[in-house]
């Protein structure tokens, strides 16, 4: 924006901010890099709250960074050249007086604050003027330094170190171990969060309890993040195996290609990545593990719709980008049992990259394994929990549980309905695929993925075994080729067509019963 401002001979200022943990990523270095080098005169604002999103010395409580930029956070230092600026602003305003001498002696403090002998900053190295640290608490002082940045713009950008608590003037989020960062509807005066109420866990739990099985009797078993261990659960993988988990910051592309090198020496990683996140490392899962054929294991949380978290987090595309991959395994638990047994399926592939996605939310009550230890399914094989005839309603992932919910629902109307579970979109069941088209007329996928995933899959089998040639109809149900904003999950499940009876509808539709149909909808 700077640059094209100056192209377009335009004087407008051009303020970017940034948080501390959002600095680790690799994309900030190079824009810093390009930044110092171009010299455009722009204004950084860096709010440091040094809590959550740095890696973490601790599991329980306020997050304490450790990482090298933190430690460089708290030791940086003033900047020459912005010090050969302040003082040349400082001897103008001498000369002035009044108040602007009062508003320049303050930039001159917090410079001054940073000077700790000769050395250079990390910042400057990269071309940027530092001021700071500022109290991002004194509105007064915050005022004044930003008037003054803009009013004396320097040649080249100015980077403004500004520190803050998270959760300040609110004594609830002050109080809370996690600041309030992620909230439901909660009682303003006490903070109460009013969490509903289930008799099962998180899929997040059951995955990282699953886990922990693995790794007790596994001791290559390691785990990685990218500075989510309370968003992923690895946080208890690490109380149970302090020096076998990792945390690399926001650092999605560094998280995959140090799980590759893990593998590479024989380690067995699993990499722990909400799916809308893992595509910031999509590069590296290509060409540093599926290419390489490095088993490393992809946790993809948040697969799918995720309900208040919006469109920023809702998981639509990794059945895409993953399964095109020549590769990958890729999987997906109906349940929170399924997702158990996929982990211990990930955990026995050691000659190639795998990966499973799992929904936010919490678990069916399914009747989990024994001391939650999964058993290593067959590659490639589905199953089918409900057989009919007529229709064949083949489902991948979470949503095969609205599959069954729709099939209760056609069975008043006398419609009789197979429902499959595919468990893997690749490799392919295809004996299960030709199974199902030789003995239904009707044959509907289903996922909560988006447009080239499960279903164009099948339907690309379909076309090439030739049995779209035959007298099969195939429809293919998945999320629609739009973003979904925020709401309810069973908001969200409505809005994008995949409800138990929007499958159901679907179905009677496909039987010529519009009558039917317009009394479920």
């Amino acid at each position: 924006m700077a640059v094209a401002r100056d192209l377009m001979g335009k004087k407008n200022s051009i303020i970017s901010v940034i948080g501390d943990g959002a600095m680790t990523a690799g994309q900030a270095y190079e824009a810093m890099n390009n930044a110092g080098f171009l010299g455009a005169n722009m204004i950084v604002i860096l709010n440091d709250n040094r809590q959550v999103s740095l890696p973490t010395a601790t599991i329980d409580g306020p997050a304490t960074p450790v990482g090298a930029l933190s430690s460089t956070l708290s030791k940086i230092q003033a900047s020459t050249k912005f010090r050969n600026l302040r003082e040349a602003a400082k001897g103008i305003t001498k000369q002035i007086g009044g108040k602007t001498h009062q508003v320049a002696a303050k930039v001159d403090e917090y410079a001054r604050g940073m000077i700790s002998g000769s050395g250079s900053s990390f910042f400057e190295e990269l071309g940027l003027y530092c001021i700071g640290p500022v109290d991002g608490h004194n509105i007064e002082d915050l005022i004044t330094i930003f008037e003054k940045v803009k009013a004396t713009p320097a040649p080249g950008p100015i980077l403004i170190h500004v520190v803050t608590e998270k959760g300040k003037g609110y004594p609830p989020a002050e109080a809370a171990a996690d600041r309030m960062h992620g909230v439901v509807k909660f009682e303003p005066t006490t903070g109460h969060q009013f969490k509903p109420k289930s008799s099962t866990l998180t899929y997040t739990q059951y995955f990282a309890e699953s886990l922990i099985k693995e790794a007790e009797i596994d001791n290559k078993i390691v785990a990685i993040h990218a500075a989510m261990g309370g968003g992923t659960g690895l946080n208890y993988f690490q109380k149970r195996f302090p020096g076998r988990c990792f945390d690399v910051g926001i650092a999605e592309q560094h998280a995959v290609t140090f799980a590759a090198g893990l593998a590479a020496e024989g380690l067995k990683p699993f990499c722990a990545i909400y799916s809308t996140f893992l595509q910031r490392g999509y590069d590296q899962v290509v060409h540093d593990v599926d290419l390489q054929k490095l088993p490393v294991r992809f946790a993809m949380d948040r697969a799918g719709l995720v309900g208040a978290d919006g469109p920023t987090h809702c998981g639509a595309f990794d059945i895409t980008y993953m399964a095109c991959l020549p590769n990958m395994v890729v999987m997906a638990p109906s349940d929170e049992a399924e997702l158990m047994h996929m982990i211990a399926t990930a955990a026995a592939i050691d000659d190639r990259p795998s990966c499973f996605r799992f929904p936010k939310g919490n678990g069916i009550g399914a009747t989990l394994p024994l001391n939650n230890k999964g058993i290593p399914l067959e590659i490639g094989k589905g199953r089918i929990p409900i057989q009919g005839s007529r229709v064949a309603i083949f489902g991948y992932g979470s949503v095969v549980q609205q599959c069954l919910q729709a099939a209760k629902l056609l069975k008043p109307l006398d419609v009789s309905v197979t429902v499959a579970d595919a468990r893997f979109c690749k490799p392919l069941d295809t004996d299960l695929i030709k199974l199902l088209a030789k003995e239904h007329e009707f044959l509907l996928t289903v996922e909560e993925g988006s447009i080239g995933g499960f279903g164009s899959h099948v339907s690309h089998f379909l076309s090439t075994a030739g049995i779209l040639d035959g007298p099969l109809k195939w429809r293919a149900m998945m999320l629609p080729d739009k973003y979904i904003e925020h709401g309810s999950p069973q908001d969200q499940t409505e809005e994008a067509g995949l409800s138990a009876k929007n499958i159901a509808v679907t179905v009677l539709s496909l039987l010529k019963r519009p009558k039917e149909a317009l009394m479920l909808k």
